[in-house]
């Protein structure tokens, strides 16, 4: 009797073989609008928390930047500035349609000269030991089937004393927080992705995968379990969005 290992896409259960292929799916179809979606997701506050989240990875001129899923490309294009003409930012996606998208937002701003391209997936990063001074995944690591390979594949591609920053939206601290964006989440953005983006289905999809991701805490512990120290988290908004931080010693 032949057993298929399934893990979750959204609220679904699916085979583990068939969610890279579900999850491209989504991020084909809302690439060209997901920015605009972003900002109407987040009313706006996701730049906040990509700010933040880019100043607590202590990135300084002349380092190597890995960011991971950067999709269309915002935190690189802040990390170009940090990391100067000496340093480099590798934009890494595993779906081709987002990355085109960000290659060319960020060629259009005339950013260029200090980063380079790549698709990969988090699980068995493409990279050599000890690469990067910093690794960052900004909303992309809910989206992954297997975290924990995923983060183990970031600590081995860390210098010594590098840091790892996970940007997910998170958990509510508080269960009034809790029962609005509830309501946000699964009365009224799929509503406005299908309005925007003429796609329900994918919104609804990021609604239900935001639920499954881990909490806080559980985070943080599969960070430590990846061989990262000193890991600690940061929540914004109420706990809806988290930046955990953990280090390679």
């Amino acid at each position: 009797m032949t057993h298929h290992k399934t893990t979750h896409f959204g609220f679904k259960e699916v085979a583990t073989e068939d969610k890279v292929k579900l999850v491209r799916g989504v991020f084909d179809s809302v690439a060209e609008k997901y920015d605009i979606m972003n900002d109407l997701m987040s009313l706006g506050i996701h730049r906040i928390w990509k700010r933040i989240a880019i100043q607590l990875c202590n990135v300084r001129s002349g380092e190597k930047v890995l960011d991971l899923a950067g999709g269309t490309g915002d935190l690189t294009t802040l990390l170009e500035k940090r990391v100067g003409k000496d340093g480099l930012v590798v934009l890494a996606d595993i779906n081709s349609e987002m990355l085109r998208t960000g290659r060319n937002r960020l060629i259009d701003r005339g950013l260029s000269g200090n980063i380079d391209y790549a698709q990969v997936n988090a699980e068995c990063l493409p990279f050599e030991d000890n690469t990067f001074d910093c690794v960052i995944i900004g909303f992309g690591l809910r989206n992954v089937t297997d975290k924990d390979a995923a983060l183990r594949s970031m600590h081995r591609v860390l210098k010594p004393g590098g840091r790892c920053l996970v940007l997910e939206f998170s958990h509510p601290i508080d269960p009034i927080t809790e029962k609005v964006y509830d309501f946000y989440s699964f009365s009224l953005l799929p509503k406005i992705g299908k309005l925007v983006a003429k796609d329900e289905d994918s919104y609804r999809y990021l609604a239900e995968s935001i639920r499954m991701h881990p909490k806080q805490t559980e985070l943080k512990a599969m960070m430590e379990n990846a061989g990262f120290e000193r890991c600690e988290f940061y929540n914004m908004t109420q706990g809806i969005v988290a930046v955990h931080r953990g280090y390679k010693i």
